[in-house]
């Protein structure tokens, strides 16, 4: 499967990992409560660590761990729930995270100018046609009147 990240199409080298899956090799999400429940495992993992956050998820309850998570994958839910605009915003302008934070689920590819404006950097989709959408959006506007995050 093919992404948008810092708007080039690359291949996804990440698999996410449920709650009740066994972990695997390679580069890996979890949840947050998983992350919780097994850190000391996951922080020895020989691949990249990654997590994927819920709207409802709070961005205070990983930010002593930044450092070793190399990618936030920000779950939309629903594209009217604003939370994960918040949440990436956190992440860049509060607690300066420099890695990827991908947008995934119902996110509108209108949203992405805006999503890149507060610091996501990468998309995914479901729909292959959505990336092209994707590309095109980010690219929307050439005058902006407020300041970016990154």
């Amino acid at each position: 499967m093919q992404i948008i990240k810092d708007k080039q199409r690359i291949d996804n080298a990440w698999q996410f990992i449920a709650d009740d899956e066994a972990l695997t090799a390679g580069d890996i999400t979890v949840s947050l409560a998983r992350w919780q429940q097994d850190k000391a495992t996951l922080s020895a993992h020989p691949g990249k660590v990654g997590l994927r956050l819920k709207s409802t998820d709070t961005v205070a309850d990983i930010a002593e761990d930044l450092a070793i998570i190399k990618l936030i994958e920000l779950d939309f839910a629903d594209f009217a729930d604003g939370r994960s605009f918040s949440q990436a915003w956190l992440l860049r302008g509060r607690y300066n995270y420099q890695d990827e934070i991908r947008a995934i689920g119902h996110y509108l590819p209108e949203q992405v100018f805006y999503l890149s404006r507060v610091g996501v950097n990468a998309y995914a989709s479901d729909k292959s046609t959505d990336l092209d959408l994707v590309l095109n959006n980010l690219n929307d506007f050439t005058v902006k009147y407020q300041t970016s995050i990154i």
